[in-house]
């Protein structure tokens, strides 16, 4: 049989592991457990928001002031610790445009509801509400932590985590036993085996020996968290508790070649994007930004998302610097000469579900970092659609830097679809396109990423920030 030979013309996806030198190995190895460490302290946005924060002053970012900038100096911006902006000023003046790059740091969770607390079977429960998108079913039989904040009557903010230690308790939704569930689930379909009235969190068993209390086991917790944190039921109305897996990040596969956790859509983009800036050398031609947002599993609505005026506001400011009387006119004259990676995952193909996915467009494994002309639902609603101009330079920008990357479609195209913050950066005028990682299981609580996918995308980023 003759050989088959392959058109040097045609395009084709090949793994990143067999184009990488071993030195390049020990790097994208490296690199993974630095991002293990950032996934594993950053279960929530606030505690993203305080680890960014904490290695960009080390690095020397310092907060905005009014003294005038130099090229080089660094920059970081918060708001309501949920966003950060860290920014490079550039040589040329930001007039003639700046590069960002903007990733979501919020991912699918459970949210702990304003009055959670409640007994039922002598059992005390928590009731939430979950964020985003979820199959609830994925959140049953599993130990879950709390993380987040109370604001207590005096106005104090008590943080909490619990769950984390390993001398912690864990907290479960218990799901039904299969002995019992042929006809209460096992007719239903998969969307409504769980229901989102169900998903409440196991968090207490003894009684209070009080004949007077009538829900004695709800009086147990209520009793534990004053002794523990000070607090009344009330104080659960201005809380912000979520729910999260209690498990650490965890290599994936005898090679170890993956990374499974919880969170990684969209802070495994958010990881690369941060440190991408971070380690940027020199001072670079253009004014560059690193943006992390909440919000976008919802919508990006919220003062908070990226659909706030907080991005918009924090450019104008570092461009009053530069020129303290300038017009808002000039400020969206300067975003319409910019570029921007939108960067936020993709789907890679599931052997196990092929079905879903359009073999050709559809991202793969460890072939590369991600550059997805647009993502959206079908008929490319909710989409930016980037440009033939700008993925010919992005495209150029990753072939000159020796970037592996690989074209991307999220899934066929009657199969549903999702969205980036792309399109609300596009109603600025910002040139944009969705670059990321790709990830098997998305929106469950164990997503798997490579971890060369992941080192490919800060290569790309990083070149992208030097020369678009």
């Amino acid at each position: 049989m003759a050989e088959e030979k392959k058109s040097k013309l045609a395009y084709e996806k090949k793994s990143a592991w067999l184009l990488i030198s071993e030195n390049e190995k020990k790097k994208v190895f490296e690199f993974a457990e630095e991002y293990k460490d950032f996934i594993n302290k950053g279960k929530t946005e606030r505690e993203c928001v305080n680890y960014v924060e904490k290695i960009a002053n080390e690095a020397g970012f310092k907060e905005l002031s009014k003294a005038k900038y130099k090229a080089g100096e660094k920059i970081i911006i918060k708001n309501s610790n949920k966003n950060v902006i860290l920014a490079i000023i550039g040589k040329e003046s930001m007039s003639e445009g700046i590069n960002l790059i903007v990733s979501h740091i919020d991912a699918p969770r459970l949210d702990l509801k304003p009055l959670p607390l409640i007994e039922d079977s002598e059992m005390a429960l928590l009731k939430t509400h979950y964020y985003g998108g979820i199959k609830k079913y994925h959140w049953v039989n599993m130990p879950l932590s709390l993380h987040g904040v109370i604001i207590n009557s005096k106005g104090e903010k008590i943080e909490i985590t619990i769950g984390e230690d390993e001398n912690d308790p864990v907290f479960v939704i218990n799901d039904l036993l299969p002995h019992l569930s042929g006809k209460i689930q096992g007719e239903k379909k998969a969307s409504e085996v769980i229901e989102g009235e169900n998903l409440r969190l196991l968090v207490g068993n003894i009684p209070v020996d009080d004949k007077d209390i009538q829900e004695k086991v709800k009086e147990t917790v209520l009793r534990k968290m004053n002794e523990l944190y000070g607090i009344k039921e009330e104080d659960f109305i201005s809380a912000e508790l979520e729910v999260v897996p209690a498990f650490k990040a965890r290599d994936v596969g005898i090679d170890k070649s993956m990374i499974g956790a919880y969170g990684q859509d969209d802070r495994i983009c958010s990881f690369a994007n941060f440190r991408s800036l971070i380690d940027f050398e020199g001072i670079p031609d253009k004014t560059i930004l690193s943006i992390l947002v909440d919000k976008e599993e919802i919508g990006s609505y919220g003062l908070t998302g990226i659909r706030s005026k907080f991005m918009y506001n924090s450019i104008g400011e570092i461009y009053s610097l530069e020129n303290p009387d300038y017009r808002e006119s000039e400020l969206r004259t300067l975003l319409t000469k910019s570029y921007c990676i939108s960067a936020d995952v993709g789907a890679v193909i599931n052997p196990m579900y092929k079905e879903a996915f359009d073999q050709i467009n559809s991202p793969k494994m460890g072939c590369g970092m991600l550059l997805e002309k647009y993502t959206g639902s079908r008929g490319k609603s909710g989409a930016s659609d980037a440009s033939a101009e700008l993925m010919g330079k992005l495209r150029k920008i990753f072939n000159d830097n020796k970037v592996i990357w690989q074209s991307s479609l999220l899934g066929k195209v009657d199969e549903g679809g999702g969205g980036t913050v792309a399109l609300y950066l596009a109603d600025l005028g910002i040139a944009v396109v969705d670059s990321g990682i790709g990830l098997d299981g998305m929106h469950s609580p164990f997503e798997v990423a490579s971890k060369v996918d992941l080192y490919e995308a800060y290569k790309g980023y990083k070149a992208f920030l030097k020369d678009a």
